[in-house]
């Protein structure tokens, strides 16, 4: 009985994952059924977003150093990964916060899974790029470069295309909240910004406290 369940589990998982290719070739119906009708699931939009993070550091160690100068001692890996994670976060929280304001129909679960499949792209396009970089010239280089750009571009429009079947918003309120959620993301910024300044410097009031009844005893 277990057996036949996760094996009814990971069917699920590889529909789910395989979804995702529908979704970016058909983002109006594709991101609709997603949520609506229940296609994708958190286990393929977290693989969606670690295969993006894989690729990502791959890109540093596999790219023809023509197109991808890396100074490995001033690189910091976490900080790499979390330019992708920290960025996927506060768009899923502003969004989520914005839109629940003014009748967005969409859970904060739903716009974390759609924004995962929105990446989905990025992976599918920039693995084979890089693999090319190293076998082109630079007068190549153009095609290398709009190839990269499309791949940004592409999730991108799938971004829009997911919030809006997701929230069941019109054409022109979705392209609005995407904006105010490009707001709202530097709202949060400036907020953790704030918290871990006062952080500091509350801990940093301790320190010279302490420092200063340690030198009186």
């Amino acid at each position: 009985m277990d057996a036949s369940v996760k094996k009814v589990k990971f069917q699920k998982y590889l529909s789910s994952l395989k979804f995702a290719l529908y979704c970016i070739s058909h983002p109006l119906d594709g991101f609709w059924d997603l949520t609506h009708e229940k296609r994708g699931t958190y286990a393929a939009a977290n693989t969606i977003l670690a295969l993006t993070l894989i690729v990502r550091v791959m890109k540093l160690r596999y790219t023809s150093f023509i197109f991808m100068k890396v100074y490995w001692e001033e690189l910091n890996i976490f900080l790499y990964i979390a330019s992708i994670l920290f960025p996927l976060l506060m768009f899923v929280v502003g969004n989520w916060a914005l839109t629940t304001l003014f009748d967005g129909k969409g859970r904060l679960g739903q716009v974390y899974m759609a924004s995962c499949y929105c990446l989905t792209p990025y992976p599918l396009l920039q693995f084979p790029l890089m693999i090319f970089s190293n076998f082109v010239t630079v007068e190549e280089k153009e095609f290398y470069m709009v190839i990269g750009g499309l791949s940004i571009i592409w999730c991108g429009l799938l971004f829009i295309a997911a919030m809006g079947q997701i929230h069941e918003y019109s054409a022109g309120k979705n392209i609005l909240f995407m904006v105010a959620t490009l707001f709202a993301m530097l709202v949060i910024i400036f907020i953790l910004m704030l918290f871990f300044s006062m952080i500091l410097q509350g801990v940093s009031y301790f320190i010279s406290l302490g420092k200063e009844l340690l030198f009186r005893l």
